[in-house]
């Protein structure tokens, strides 16, 4: 497969970490998808989207465990 935005050769699967907005917080998802090594470019299934979806709607009824991994703090 060759990349759609760089032309590069190597794409191979990884994890990597889809962040997805509820109210005042972001909530890391991880997911393997390929991803292109020259530009970081990510590959969406149908599979992988339909995941996100059901997770987003998972927690904007407010179910589904979470863990606090960090701080995020504004400033002005």
């Amino acid at each position: 497969m060759k990349c759609l935005v760089c032309q590069g050769l190597e794409i191979v699967p990884q994890t990597a970490k889809e962040a997805i907005p509820v109210g005042e917080d972001l909530i890391y998802v991880s997911i393997k998808i390929p991803v292109c090594q020259t530009c970081g470019e990510r590959y969406y299934d149908r599979k992988t989207m339909r995941y996100l979806e059901q997770v987003e709607e998972e927690l904007r009824a407010g179910h589904g465990e979470l863990r606090q991994v960090g701080k995020l703090l504004a400033y002005g």
